[in-house]
């Protein structure tokens, strides 16, 4: 760590009254020696970390840390306030501040040495010592460990020295027995002197934060602590930036109980299955762990343990799950299911869009290229290119219903997910039906695995009764009870679309843009979306149908160029990972593929999504007052030869595009900092903090 933190990097006087002043403060000194290139930059990147999470912790002490593309070496700048400073831990202000600067590509090496220092802010005598400092030097040697603690005023080693001795008299000769059971606890080892040591209750534990550099390790020695102090043998995995070394399945087959301490998904969650389990935000094994300990040895002792038939977690990972109201739920099952649609989507639509450019717009009533397909003919390739697109099309609505039912209960929900959502084509229930179909199918298997099975069933249960029962019940819900009405509803909802066209059109290609950019490539994006294609999917499809799909698709393309666009004339106000995806974003917007804006509403829903919608309807009203039109259901840019009056489709496209760019680069704008006295722009915090939790999770 020598290289890390110098005398030039500490300030003993840190007079800044806001968590915002200090990590100013501490920047400019990385600024000075070259450590950081851009301060408006590197802390934008610090905003958006502590955005996700304060970086307070119990004891006086802030630790504001990131991993920024604008950090040329891995750095420590510390920082000792009289006053203290608010970086929202729960017992008060923090008087040592850490400020942590890791480049965005930190090597193994560098991470390990921070999670060490992480792990040392655990320590009484450490954090006693540096606030003991009187110079910036000898702080700084302590950071680094040239110093010990211990090298502290008199008065500190006299208070130390009489517990120490105090507590080796106690132990008397109990000590040497201690050597050869490092495992066992002193007060098993005292209790069991004139016989066999007490297994100690066992506890393996999972740490993780959002960056995996400090509170990840933080937890861990926090764990530890109190697990020596409580008598009970606690081993961490910690899953940082660095990676992690999983532990033994032998240690883990051998704890009593399991505690997971996260802000970012466990990884390989499953094998702590089937053993008591505590599962809680990051923070709370650090300020808080003997309260873990205690709730953990409870729930061992009541016998409650996690299903070891599946694992704890569902796909859709859902840490915190206990926290998460229905309606955080409902939203990632949906997601589920439309993220592993979304494939079918964009390659049916463009095979199908393929089959229109290549063998015109009549190619819809060719002939099966079973029956006929010659080889030199582009017309064959056209037929073939548009049957497979077809046949893409027609899992949409089965996939959607499976993978929504495999987010809420894993593996056995896919089979009557997607019976489900294939019973929901059959009625003519259509996307309504396999959003029905999935959560009435997930929510069966849930019930089904609550149910006490004698051990003889249990190996047939994923694999026979299970898909057996809960496709039966699916069934006849789908087709005896719900089926009809839902059909109904999505009948309804077409005839109701379909009576705002004519003298209408316009407000309806306004309603359609708004449709598809308000949940970019959810229900509500799909309902339109299907309505559009429900029209054109016809032999010989009218006038009207093909203007709504040329006004679904052209709005659907208006989020991801905005951004894209957006991040090209205003970089500062995205993140770094924002940029990145900035440039895949005008590819995915060309192409008709709505969710490449995804990540950006994601990070700031409120300006993002309005502005969205805004520049979607302005697209799809003048799509209609153009009287632009499409025969295929996809396909972006690529799909040009087939749209009527494309000129003026291309002017509605870019007009939208430039509306949203527009709003959204002035929402961000009035939300931009602007810190005393500098003028320079500082990106968003809020905007940033979902794609920076991507960017640096492990």
């Amino acid at each position: 760590m020598s290289d890390m933190i110098t005398a030039d990097l500490v300030d003993l006087d840190l007079s800044a009254d806001t968590k915002e002043a200090a990590a100013r403060a501490l920047a400019e000194r990385m600024v000075a020696l070259g450590r950081v290139t851009d301060l408006a930059g590197f802390l934008a990147d610090v905003a958006a970390r502590e955005a996700q999470m304060p970086t307070g912790l119990d004891g006086g002490i802030g630790i504001p840390h990131c991993r920024s593309e604008h950090v040329t070496e891995p750095t420590l700048a510390f920082g000792r306030s009289a006053a203290g400073i608010d970086f929202g831990a729960a017992d008060g202000p923090a008087d040592l501040v850490f400020l942590i600067a890791a480049p965005a590509g930190a090597d193994d090496a560098h991470l390990t040495i921070l999670s060490s220092l992480a792990r040392k802010l655990m320590n009484a005598e450490f954090t006693s010592a540096l606030r003991s400092a009187a110079d910036p030097e000898t702080a700084a040697a302590l950071i680094r460990g040239d110093e010990p603690p211990t090298a502290q005023p008199a008065a500190d080693d006299t208070a130390v020295a009489p517990a120490a001795a105090s507590a080796g008299a106690t132990a008397g000769s109990a000590a040497a027995q201690d050597a050869p059971a490092p495992n066992t606890s002193d007060q098993g080892v005292a209790d069991g002197a004139s016989g066999p040591a007490e297994q100690p209750f066992r506890i393996v534990a999972v740490t993780s934060c959002p960056t995996g550099i400090a509170h990840t390790y933080m937890a861990a020695e926090s764990l530890e602590n109190a697990g020596r102090e409580a008598g009970v043998e606690v081993v961490v995995e910690p899953q940082g930036s660095a990676g992690f070394t999983r532990l033994d399945p032998a240690v883990i087959a051998a704890a009593d109980a399991v505690i997971f301490a996260h802000d970012v998904p466990v990884r390989e969650k499953d094998r702590f299955a089937g053993k008591p389990t505590v599962d809680v935000g990051v923070k709370a094994g650090i300020n808080r762990p003997g309260e873990l300990i205690a709730e953990v040895r409870d729930k061992a002792a009541r016998g409650e343990v996690t299903a070891a038939a599946r694992p704890d977690g569902s796909p859709v990972e859902r840490s915190g799950d206990a926290t998460e109201g229905y309606g955080t739920r409902l939203r990632k099952w949906l997601m589920s299911g439309v993220s592993y649609m979304v494939p079918f989507v964009a390659a049916g639509g463009l095979l199908i869009a393929l089959g229109f450019a290549i063998g015109g717009y009549k190619i819809n009533k060719a002939p099966s290229v079973m029956d006929h397909f010659v080889w030199t003919q582009a017309d064959s390739w056209g037929a073939l290119l548009f049957q497979i697109g077809g046949v893409a099309f027609g899992f949409l609505v089965p996939v959607l219903a499976g993978y929504i039912a495999y987010g809420m209960a894993d593996r056995p929900g896919l089979v009557p997910g997607f019976v489900g959502g294939a019973i929901s084509l059959t009625i003519n229930a259509g996307f309504l039906g396999g959003l029905a179909a999935g959560l009435i199918a997930g929510g069966v298997v849930l019930a089904i695995q609550k149910i006490d099975i004698p051990a003889a069933l249990r190996g047939i249960m994923p694999v026979v009764v299970i898909p057996l029962i809960s496709s039966a019940v699916v069934g006849f819900l789908m087709f005896v009870v719900i089926g009809k009405p839902i059909a109904s509803a999505q009948k309804g909802m077409t005839d109701w679309l379909n009576g705002l066209s004519g003298t209408n059109a316009i407000l309806l290609g306004a309603l359609l843009g708004l449709m598809m950019c308000f949940d970019l490539g959810g229900p509500v994006n799909k309902v339109a979306y299907t309505f559009a294609t429900a029209g054109i999917a016809v032999a010989s499809p009218s006038d009207s149908a093909m203007k709504i799909m040329a006004a679904v698709m052209a709005a659907g393309m208006v989020p991801p160029l905005a951004m894209a666009l957006a991040t090209t004339v205003r970089g500062r106000l995205f993140t770094q990972t924002e940029r990145e995806n900035g440039k895949a974003a005008w590819v995915l917007g060309a192409s008709f593929i709505s969710e490449g804006a995804i990540p950006f509403a994601a990070a700031d829903p409120l300006r993002v999504i309005p502005s969205s919608m805004v520049g979607g309807a302005v697209t799809g009203a003048l799509s209609m007052a153009f009287d632009a039109t499409l025969r295929a259901p996809h396909g972006g840019i690529f799909v040009v030869p087939l749209i009527g009056n494309p000129l003026l489709y291309l002017v509605a496209i870019a007009a939208g595009v430039c509306v949203t760019t527009a709003l959204v680069v002035l929402l961000k704008g009035m939300r931009r900092p602007t810190p005393a006295g500098t003028a320079e722009p500082a990106a968003n915090p809020s905007t940033a903090s979902a794609q920076t939790k991507q960017a640096v999770a492990a």
